[in-house]
């Protein structure tokens, strides 16, 4: 374990890098489930950086974990930190906003921040390699009965994605945020850390934003797509978050 030291949203922070050895895989069938059917569910969001040497065994366990959800409600979504750029590799998929998401869940855990880090519904978190401690938390939330549900549908214009969503049960405080996803991708490190390396990535967050729910829970949103967008190789997955807990209450992928 070591620690290094270095401003984050402001403020100075330790960034605690952990290894752990990652190992059996996580069995289930290959069916995705695109709405939250009510009975649990596990959005798993992941912390990491191509700068970060302790993350590429994170990345492999939720690949893993991406392609053997089955029909199971799980969703994975990794979040590219961009406190790891200053020590010798930018990461292309990095952005400051997940930085500063990272941060705000920091404060709401409470925890540390570091990467590999796992986040689990908005209410719990775990080092990402860690296949122990990811497969319990994982099992917990599929467990535990969701307070609310979800639906989302997408229709595609130039650009731009129009969404229509229904959300029914207690959603509290809570606001719709829709990530956009690029569900694989593969990076030649040149410096850093991991240098020399060919990291595949699974579930990368491209663009994140937020959408107050408008009354009698059901309602319309507009975002933009990047280039090259396509239902292939890219999705829409929508969270219910109350912003001031960071408690995820429902979960579901756009059907397009």
């Amino acid at each position: 374990m070591k620690q290094v030291i270095m401003p984050a949203i402001g403020a100075a922070i330790v960034i605690t890098l952990f290894s752990a050895v990652f190992a059996n895989r996580v069995s289930a069938s290959r069916k995705q489930a695109h709405v939250n059917n009510g009975n649990g569910f596990a959005l798993l969001e992941l912390f990491t950086s191509e700068g970060c040497s302790s993350c590429p065994p994170a990345d492999a366990l939720l690949a893993r974990i991406q392609e053997e959800a089955g029909n199971k409600p799980i969703y994975v979504l990794a979040y590219h930190v961009d406190y790891w750029n200053r020590l010798g590799w930018k990461d292309v998929f990095s952005q400051p906003q997940y930085s500063k998401r990272q941060y705000q869940y920091s404060q709401q855990l409470p925890s540390q921040v570091y990467t590999p880090q796992l986040v689990i519904n908005g209410q719990t978190s775990c080092i990402g390699s860690d296949e122990a401690a990811v497969s319990n938390a994982v099992n917990d939330a599929l467990g535990n009965g969701a307070t609310a549900t979800l639906g989302i549908k997408a229709q595609l214009q130039a650009g731009k994605a129009n969404l229509a969503y229904v959300v029914t049960g207690n959603t509290g405080n809570s606001q719709l945020l829709i990530a956009v996803v690029q569900k694989h991708a593969v990076s030649k490190v040149e410096k850093g850390e991991n240098e020399g390396r060919t990291l595949s990535h699974v579930q990368v967050v491209r663009d994140l934003r937020a959408f107050k729910l408008r009354d009698g829970k059901q309602g319309t949103a507009e975002i933009n797509l990047p280039d090259g967008f396509n239902t292939k190789e890219w999705e829409l997955i929508g969270m219910l978050q109350n912003p001031a807990t960071g408690v995820i209450s429902a979960a579901a992928r756009a059907s397009i």
